[in-house]
């Protein structure tokens, strides 16, 4: 005979597991960042290169977007990270090379192919190993220059040039091909370099901070509204120098210059923590 059940035996209501699934908000701003870059590239192709060069801006916006979004939701998953890493390859790699290519390399011929070939190269190698090296680096810098950094100074050219009121038309300045082709071969190179440059991720939302910041951002968007194809172009040029001289200070003063903050055991992983 079996004791007639009791209510302290009655089974308890499992906890449901968390569900799977796609976050729609995120993952919705990094395909807004991809469309951009879709677009951009359209637009190269139809002969609007200073569209395109804007394009690829408003997709470097969205792109600081989702992860911040993602994370203020608690929205954060595998499939968001896989595909905001695509994104970016399509919007901060392939997009420029191609934009860049078709305003001043293709008359190059095989020349041209070289710099366009290098930068998406070098997003690449530079998102892989971002994805590779993202829990052991000193989240205060970035190991080489990002991407969307590096797409912004190859459109900021095309946009600043276009903008110019001497441009007459890439075929008619043949120097202006070839600053081109240093200028997207220094941003591919830039990518892939051990280079220091700051993240700008170690802000504390939550400290106050001294009025003259608020200034200091107030004049920042006065200038970029006042010119912005040249502001910004100069703004990320500043930028893009920052890594090295940081570097090269870092190096004087005997400081270690790489930002790999702890290093592991794996075999494949040697190359990365040196």
């Amino acid at each position: 005979m079996t004791p007639e059940p009791t209510e302290d035996d009655e089974p308890s209501l499992a906890v449901r597991p968390r569900r799977k699934g796609i976050y729609a908000l995120p993952n919705a701003i990094t395909l807004s960042a991809l469309f951009s870059a879709f677009y951009a590239i359209v637009m190269a192709i139809n002969g609007r290169f200073e569209v395109a060069c804007v394009a690829i801006f408003a997709a470097a916006i969205l792109d600081s977007l989702d992860g911040r979004v993602a994370r203020m939701t608690n929205t954060q998953s595998a499939f968001g990270e896989q595909m905001d890493s695509l994104s970016d390859m399509v919007a901060f790699g392939a997009a420029p090379a191609l934009i860049i290519y078709m305003w001043a390399l293709k008359d190059m011929g095989k020349p041209g192919w070289i710099p366009a070939f290098v930068y998406i190269a070098g997003a690449a190698l530079r998102l892989a190993r971002f994805n590779v090296n993202i829990g052991v680096v000193d989240k205060r810098f970035f190991q080489g220059l990002p991407s969307p950094a590096a797409a912004a100074i190859v459109m900021g050219l095309i946009w600043c040039a276009i903008d110019a009121p001497w441009y007459s038309g890439v075929g008619n300045m043949p120097w202006l091909r070839w600053v081109a082709f240093g200028v997207t071969l220094f941003a591919g190179l830039s990518m892939v370099t051990n280079a220091p440059f700051y993240s700008f991720k170690v802000f504390d939302r939550r400290r106050s901070v001294p009025f003259i910041v608020l200034v200091a951002i107030m004049l920042g968007i006065g200038l970029i509204a006042l010119d912005p194809p040249t502001v910004l172009f100069v703004i990320f040029c500043v930028y893009g120098l920052s890594g090295y001289v940081i570097y090269g200070w870092r190096k004087s003063k005997g400081k270690p210059v790489s930002v790999i903050s702890t290093s592991t055991d794996e075999p494949d992983e040697r190359g990365l923590h040196q």
